[in-house]
């Protein structure tokens, strides 16, 4: 078999970041509010448009994003938030971060939420954070017509999901604030970074001062000057910025996007339909308003036990491919009970048990057809050598 690619290299840089780099650099000008054309302005602007929102404000990361979301609805301390059992770690720590208690809701099969346990427990709860977890999109028109129902605001973390749309819409612009990641295994490679986007002046306004602009350095920003005044000097300051330089390493990817977005998705389905010729695995569809933009698939183990769990995991390994099963793990921080800084870790059996045998692997966008035949060969070759017992002497 032929080597198995790399996938764990992140999105090239494009030349023209790397020129604008070097240009910054030899000025020293790394500060976001040393002009008003900063690269951090230019790259709220460009991807404000780009998806469709009012307003964007660039931040150090999607976790710092998600907490001054948080912080703009002005919730109570001690508000209860509820998110899905599925997600990654920063999403329960911004709420802890922003004094709220996170409510952890069940996921089924597909990695999506439960809408029955989602609906059972939304009229305790004080605010949603929706995770698109690895882009996987749950059912927005229940979730927007039960929240909007309660008056209960939803902020959507899309940091697996930019380039994905439901009934043609961005995701991201369906809840009151849309929450990215620049994080290297991301689309738009900045190495750390993040952004929010939204409709709603008040809000973006004082996460706009929360964030670091301190004095009137929110002058700088798109927003009315009324919504500013109204909370200069009575909101802390949290000091989560983006700089110049990653906003300039960002902004020519922008371009790049919609190629890498169309290749991604053309590389999962490729994969996709060849896992599920195995009667071992099974890959869930995407709904039907959702058109995703993955880079990276993830697939459920049918019928094997926890140790052949381990033994495909092992064979996949020795063969070059890791392949994370979540919940096989003592710190994987995608399984929530390794999430010990709660107080309280529910027993939720439905999300546990998908855990337990739903597999991921990363696909770049960069990857090729033939490179993915490699990754799919590899994977199905593991866990037919896992399940097909050997042939008795003489037969």
């Amino acid at each position: 078999m032929q080597p198995v690619p790399n996938v764990y290299d992140a999105e090239p840089i494009p030349p023209a970041a790397m020129a604008e780099v070097t240009r910054i650099l030899s000025t020293g000008d790394l500060f976001r509010y040393t002009s008003d054309a900063s690269p951090v302005a230019l790259l709220e602007a460009e991807f404000a448009a780009l998806l469709g929102a009012k307003y964007a404000l660039a931040v150090s990361s999607c976790s710092a994003a998600l907490f001054l979301s948080l912080k703009a609805l002005g919730l109570p301390r001690d508000a209860k938030v509820l998110i899905p059992a599925f997600t990654f770690g920063a999403v329960p720590s911004a709420v802890v971060h922003a004094d709220c208690v996170p409510v952890l809701c069940e996921c089924g099969d597909t990695y999506r939420l439960d809408m029955d346990d989602f609906a059972a427990k939304l009229p305790d709860v004080d605010a949603v954070i929706i995770s698109h977890m690895r882009g996987h999109t749950s059912d927005m028109d229940r979730v927007m017509q039960l929240c909007d129902a309660a008056n209960i605001p939803v902020i959507e973390d899309a940091a697996h999901s930019l380039g994905t749309t439901w009934h043609g819409r961005n995701i991201g612009t369906i809840g009151k604030v849309g929450c990215f990641s620049f994080q290297s295994y991301k689309l738009l490679n900045a190495g750390e970074g993040g952004i929010m986007i939204t409709d709603d002046a008040d809000l973006i306004a004082q996460a706009v001062i929360m964030s670091g602009a301190y004095e009137h350095n929110w002058k700088k920003h798109p927003v009315l000057a009324s919504a500013f005044a109204k909370w200069q000097n009575k909101l802390p300051l949290y000091n989560q910025r983006l700089n110049t330089v990653s906003a300039a390493i960002i902004r020519p990817q922008l371009d790049a996007l919609a190629s890498r977005v169309s290749k991604g998705r053309r590389n999962h389905d490729h994969v996709a339909a060849q896992l599920n010729t195995s009667p071992w695995l099974s890959v869930p569809d995407k709904m039907a308003a959702e058109r995703r933009a993955p880079d990276s698939i993830q697939f459920n183990l049918v019928g094997l036990t926890t140790s052949q769990i381990a033994a495909f995991a092992t064979a996949a390994g020795d063969a070059g491919l890791k392949v994370q099963v979540f919940g096989q793990s003592t710190d994987n921080a995608r399984a929530f009970w390794n999430w010990q800084f709660l107080k309280h870790i529910p027993d939720l059996p439905k999300t546990r048990a998908m855990l337990m045998r739903a597999c991921d692997v990363r696909l770049p966008a960069r990857l090729s057809l033939a490179e993915c035949d490699i990754i799919a060969a590899v994977i199905l070759e593991a866990v037919s050598d896992v399940m097909t017992p050997p042939k008795a002497y003489g037969t």
